[in-house]
């Protein structure tokens, strides 16, 4: 069973409080079956977004990155993304130390 979109993010965002690591949504997309993008702020001009992806071979969810890179040039990768995907989730994590958790157990459903 899947998880819906928005429990999933409801998730992680509580994972990303236990250490201390500021994070929102900044766009908020479908609330069952929703993609769900990363963006990582290291607060320095420089941004990645991460986004779930399905290998067909392994039959695994992992995280990729979509886009890194300054800031600006990223934003504008998740503008385009959300721009044909208005159902996708944008949750934005804020961490100097480039934090995000994904790699965690739990967090590829």
């Amino acid at each position: 069973m899947r998880l819906t979109a928005e429990f999933w993010v409801q998730a992680y965002l509580a994972r990303l409080r236990v250490y201390d690591i500021p994070a929102f949504v900044v766009a908020h997309g479908d609330n069952t079956a929703g993609a769900v993008l990363i963006k990582l702020n290291t607060l320095d001009g420089q941004a990645k977004v991460f986004e779930r992806s399905f290998d067909l071979m392994s039959g695994e969810r992992r995280w990729v990155v979509l886009s890194e890179g300054a800031e600006p040039e990223v934003d504008a990768a998740l503008a385009r993304q959300r721009s044909f995907d208005s159902d996708a989730w944008v949750v934005e994590v804020e961490d100097r130390q480039g934090r995000h958790l994904l790699d965690e157990p739990g967090l590829t459903e």
